[in-house]
């Protein structure tokens, strides 16, 4: 019985960590169309937090393109881990 707890345990921390990864690289995209439009970095870390709580964005220039690279860590049993996502959009809005 505990092995089959365990297990369970493992496979909904494992479903909760992929949640915030899609979350994690949707407010990426969501920073780098902000920034690229012209927005703060104050703006489109707001965006960022608005979708995941505690995670921080690094904005970065890469010649036409302006990329976020957003960052947290995994919650419950799999804390120890490290996410990140990033996306870039060009610059202007063009």
């Amino acid at each position: 019985m505990p092995a089959v707890v365990l297990v369970l345990a493992c496979c909904l921390g494992a479903v909760q960590v992929i949640g915030v990864q899609v979350r994690l690289t949707d407010a990426a995209a969501s920073a780098a169309r902000s920034l690229a439009r012209g927005d703060s970095a104050v703006r489109a870390a707001g965006l960022v937090h608005q979708t995941v709580a505690g995670a921080s964005l690094a904005p970065e220039r890469r010649g036409e393109f302006v990329c976020a690279r957003v960052v947290t860590r995994a919650p419950g049993i799999f804390a120890g881990l490290t996410l990140e996502a990033q996306s870039c959009a060009l610059a202007g809005g063009q």
